[in-house]
């Protein structure tokens, strides 16, 4: 009776631990993801903006440079990088892409066509903006 006790609660405890960071692809997967994520629409309002520099900041130097031309998510693209922790690099076609955590990293993968076109317009969005300023 123990064992099958010990089973049940391991059970919901790895439930609890994968509902983290949803990547359905469905709304209510993208609301949930939403609400988990720090979005931060002012890059300087106080500390998302603390917690997204003290994260970049352990990147390689290279890295730091995608990330700040990409700036968000590849998936999850309202989400800055940064914002769930250090950014996570994936290879995309031998090209890099970085996500916000890795419930995104599936949905990246299934569709890197997408995925690619993404970074690339997030790129252009990223340098229209310091064009801007």
């Amino acid at each position: 009776m123990r064992i099958a006790s010990l089973i049940a609660m391991s059970s919901f405890a790895l439930f609890l631990i994968l509902a983290g960071c949803s990547s359905k692809p469905d709304k209510q997967g993208n609301q949930e993801h939403k609400a988990k994520v720090k979005v931060s629409e002012d890059p300087g309002d106080g500390d998302s903006a603390d917690d997204i520099k003290a994260a970049r900041a352990k990147l390689s130097p290279e890295d730091l440079k995608l990330v700040e031309a990409q700036e968000y998510c590849a998936v999850a693209d309202d989400s800055r990088l940064g914002g769930m922790g250090v950014p996570i690099k994936i290879m995309v076609k031998d090209q890099p892409v970085f996500l916000c955590c890795k419930g995104c990293q599936r949905k990246a993968l299934a569709e890197p066509d997408r995925t690619l076109a993404r970074v690339e317009e997030l790129k252009a969005k990223v340098k229209a903006e310091a064009g801007r300023k």
